[in-house]
């Protein structure tokens, strides 16, 4: 974990938000747990952001655009129409199978 003020104040003391803090019956600390990960800058308020977590956020956003599927612009060669289909898809004007070279 790196934290980091949003506003690039230099406060160095943050506070996590959504937390659930376990306590016995005489109120002292046995553990916690974070629900959403969230901080505040306690120097100037503002949200604080995790800069540790930007690696695995971006090979996350690279898996997720590398397995997307993306509609491709194909002249139709029956109706002779410009139609945007998926790969697999036929023609929505005639039927026709399209072949995506």
């Amino acid at each position: 974990m790196w934290l980091v003020c949003s506003q690039r104040c230099g406060g160095t003391l943050f506070r996590p938000l959504d937390v659930e803090v376990d306590v016995d019956a005489a109120g002292a600390y046995q553990g916690h747990r974070v629900v959403q990960p969230g901080y505040l800058c306690l120097n100037c308020g503002s949200p604080a952001v995790d800069l540790g977590a930007v690696p695995d956020a971006m090979q996350d956003d690279e898996e997720g655009e590398q397995s997307a599927v993306t509609s491709v612009d194909i002249l139709c060669p029956i109706c002779e129409t410009l139609v945007s289909v998926l790969p697999g898809e036929e023609c929505p004007n005639c039927g026709a199978a399209l072949e995506l070279v």
